[in-house]
């Protein structure tokens, strides 16, 4: 396993790690507060945390939805994140042209799950300097990203990382392969699990994507007894409201019994 170091926290030796925060930017003032909530809980518990919000949706079901607050705001954001915390932090680029720009502001970056294949992007990435985590695609198979890690190795990745965030399992259904986690693994580069859009159904509510999130915790919980080196979440103060994923956002303040819970199950599946 080659681990990948994304400012001050490494991804890949005997620790847990979590990314997470809101799905999108919605305000510099939500960002503070679930900046502010993770960061003192994973300090509590000894878990080295990454915090995640995207500065533009550009995969939105409708062209009516809520897409973020664009490049320059959402990254002016980020950076005052990681400033005022003192927590790397990361977001997704969709275009090739955005990953300069995008890398001087957030510690690693995000490749969608939809591009993961997209040559063009993952090599402006790589070429960034920064760590790159390639969430697999719904349509891939877990061996399928060892084309993935190839390409990202030959444009001089630094530090590579590989989420699952689940399969299509027919129309508006998602399924995770638990069994696909040790393959991905295998290639030698760090996995996460992406428990929140793992419990989505794509599109499932008409014009914005349904989801169970009472699976989230399940999944999160075999994943890491499976074996996993990260948890991806999206976590928001009142997900019923959120302006993105409101059926799979989690609560910010169940996030602390399910780490705990998490926490136990990852030193048990050590031992």
């Amino acid at each position: 396993m080659q681990p990948v170091v994304v400012g001050s926290v490494t991804i890949g030796d005997d620790k847990l790690c979590l990314i997470a925060g809101p799905c999108v930017i919605e305000s510099l003032e939500l960002c503070q507060r679930v900046a502010a909530h993770m960061t003192a809980l994973c300090e509590r518990l000894g878990v080295p945390y990454i915090f995640k919000a995207s500065f533009d949706k550009a995969n939105r079901t409708s062209h009516e939805s809520f897409r973020g607050l664009g490049l320059e705001e959402g990254l002016e954001v980020l950076a005052r994140v990681r400033r005022e915390f003192g927590v790397p932090v990361t977001t997704d680029i969709h275009e090739s042209w955005q990953a300069e720009p995008v890398a001087q502001a957030v510690d690693l970056l995000q490749i969608p799950a939809f591009l993961c294949r997209q040559t063009d992007l993952l090599a402006a990435a790589a070429r960034t300097g920064k760590p790159v985590n390639v969430k697999k695609g719904q349509f891939l198979a877990p061996w399928d990203v060892g084309n993935i890690i190839a390409k990202l190795q030959a444009f001089g990745a630094r530090g590579i990382l590989i989420t699952e965030r689940g399969v299509s399992f027919g129309y508006n259904t998602l399924v995770v392969d638990m069994a696909g986690l040790p393959i991905m693994r295998n290639f030698g580069v760090p996995v996460v699990f992406d428990a929140t859009h793992s419990a989505q159904r794509p599109g499932a509510a008409g014009t914005h994507s349904g989801g169970n999130r009472e699976a989230i915790e399940p999944l999160a919980r075999a994943a890491v007894a499976v074996g996993v080196d990260a948890l991806f979440m999206e976590v928001h103060p009142d997900p019923p409201r959120a302006l993105s994923d409101p059926a799979t956002q989690y609560p910010l303040e169940q996030m602390e019994p399910l780490l705990r819970r998490v926490l136990a199950i990852h030193a048990a599946a050590r031992l």
